[in-house]
């Protein structure tokens, strides 16, 4: 406890983009205008698959879950980069940093399970659609997201907690724009070799073991498909996973270029730009992606809308 007192000491300075000035009033705008459509369009999704009866499936309590992840991750990062942004000081407290550290970390770490548990969903309505009510009973699937959220907590509690003990000799200055463990462990002033094959060693479990199962799960899901080949079973497919498939893409596309990538492989820079994809970007497009490709979200709104209007008349 005193070694994390001790590393806590004194506000951080989160350099991010301010060796490109003009470049951080376009990201201002960027980032505010993605950071509202997270909290529109992740509200929304998982208001409508609560409201909606039809939506009250394991799939959709699988993405109110994810919904309610992202808008959290973001939440725990866009406030504070658009404040840097903007001003001049790029300070954060010691606090705050701590805070960022362990709810992003957490965050982050559930979505890659939430991603896997909701692959596995898709394989079970795909190629068991007979036994899927069976299957994917509604104990299983609060088991399912119990051990998503769990395992993102006590990654954070272990991961967050060794890097703030590292000692860091009065460095303050975080070349990111956000408390990540991989930017904060380049602030110590011991040997890090331990911590990096720590880092290293969790992100195979979280990341890779995670996608493994993505992977094997679509891969039964194509075989299944073929044996059919229907022209049908292939659209009714895509459109069934599609839209997950989209959303892993473009997480673990990004995320996996942090964690899994080595540190000395990329640039400040482009290090910064890959972690903006899936800290904002990625929430962003989600919903969009859900709301777009999904045609029972989108008859779901149509009916709330329809009831709605349906209401106001009957007031008329």
């Amino acid at each position: 406890m005193t070694a994390i007192n001790e590393s806590l000491a004194g506000d951080f300075i989160l350099v991010g983009f301010s060796d490109h000035p003009q470049l951080e009033k376009i990201l201002f705008a960027f980032v505010l205008i993605s950071y509202l459509l997270t909290l529109v369009g992740n509200t929304a999704i998982i208001f409508i698959s609560y409201l909606d009866p039809m939506l009250h499936t394991p799939m959709y309590y699988f993405l109110t879950h994810l919904s309610f992840a992202d808008l959290c991750l973001t939440t725990s990062i866009a406030p504070q980069l658009l404040w840097n942004l903007r001003g001049p000081y790029k300070t954060i407290s010691s606090t705050g940093c701590a805070i960022q550290l362990y709810v992003s970390l957490a965050l982050g770490s559930t979505e890659c399970v939430l991603l896997a548990v909701m692959a596995f969903d898709r394989y079970a309505a795909v190629c068991r659609p007979l036994h899927y009510a069976t299957v994917m009973h509604s104990r299983l699937c609060q088991s399912l997201v119990g051990m998503a959220w769990l395992s993102g907590v006590g990654n954070t509690l272990i991961q967050s907690t060794i890097t703030l003990r590292l000692p860091r000799c009065g460095n303050h200055r975080i070349y990111h724009f956000i408390c990540e463990v991989p930017a904060m462990v380049k602030l110590a002033c011991v040997n890090i070799h331990a911590n990096e094959v720590q880092l290293f060693m969790a992100s195979l479990v979280l990341l890779l073991l995670p996608l493994t199962l993505i992977l094997i799960s679509y891969g039964c899901i194509a075989q299944a498909v073929m044996r059919i080949r229907s022209a049908q079973a292939w659209r009714k497919a895509l459109g069934t996973c599609g839209s997950h498939l989209s959303v892993v893409t473009l997480f673990y596309g990004t995320i996996t270029a942090v964690y899994i990538q080595p540190k000395s492989s990329y640039a400040h820079s482009q290090g910064k730009f890959i972690t903006l994809l899936y800290t904002v970007v990625t929430p962003t497009l989600n919903p969009l992606i859900y709301t777009l490709r999904n045609k029972d979200v989108k008859g779901a709104l149509k009916r709330l809308v329809q009831k709605d209007r349906a209401q106001q008349s009957e007031k008329l």
